[in-house]
């Protein structure tokens, strides 16, 4: 008999168990499947391109931020780190995925960037040891909207330990109503039908506004389709948001 509920992390220690491990992308036990996801570097996944978010590239050419220490959450085949290097930003960059990592970091040997120091592993568990704040910008291209909606708890303490006052959140995820790019179902739907989270979690803008309430939010729009020779990365059945900490 189980009577070892104590804390809040034992609570969400055990709603993660309701998601089964091959419907798990965000935990320690999702590394394999994203290995797997990762591993024909050739497919024609749209963030495979070496291409920085237009997003990010408006935020920081825009002067919304303008330098110091970065963090990116999910950062793949490290796409948007390496732009805020070349840009000048110290980054910190973390991913789920050994091969996603290993990708990342050849392609900075390649652009000969030295201003990234990779991480593998779950951000939750790295942080305060090895991703160690304050980050004057907080970058996120796909992860947030992985997680189920308990740990989005999680999510908002990492922020509110990492992010540097007056820094920036900058964030793409999938949008409600975009062409089924992620669930649609409510947050209730997920635990009652404990199928997993579909892929991701699609969000509307009130939504984002609710959850991030705690920063101001600097904009909130679709992310613009960019055509195949720009040099940025969009995609229209995405949000991006911006947000900052006062």
């Amino acid at each position: 008999m189980d009577r070892n509920i104590r804390t809040v992390d034992d609570v969400l220690a055990l709603l993660d168990g309701l998601f089964a491990p091959e419907a798990d992308r965000w935990t320690g036990r999702g590394a394999e499947w994203w290995d797997g996801f990762y591993a024909d570097r050739s497919r024609q996944v749209p963030f495979f391109v070496a291409k920085p978010d237009e997003n990010l590239v408006s935020c920081v050419e825009q002067g919304v931020i303008s330098g110091g220490r970065a963090l990116d959450l999910g950062c793949g085949p490290g796409r948007n780190a390496l732009y805020l290097a070349e840009r000048g930003f110290e980054v910190d960059a973390v991913d789920l995925s050994p091969a996603a990592v290993d990708w990342a970091r050849e392609r900075a040997r390649e652009a000969g960037a030295d201003g990234v120091r990779f991480h593998c592993g779950d951000a939750f568990a790295l942080a305060g040891t090895e991703l160690t704040g304050p980050y004057d910008l907080v970058h996120d291209s796909g992860c947030f909207h992985h997680l189920p909606p308990h740990r989005r708890i999680s999510y908002l303490a990492l922020l509110d330990d990492v992010l540097a006052p007056g820094g920036v959140f900058s964030l793409t995820c999938f949008a409600a109503g975009a062409g089924g790019m992620g669930s649609e179902l409510s947050d209730t739907g997920f635990y009652r039908e404990a199928k997993g989270l579909g892929g991701g979690l699609a969000y509307t803008p009130e939504s984002l506004r609710e959850i991030f309430s705690g920063l101001t939010e600097v904009e909130l729009r679709r992310m613009r389709d960019e055509p195949e020779e720009s040099a940025y990365f969009g995609e229209s059945f995405l949000w991006t948001a911006l947000f900052r900490r006062t």
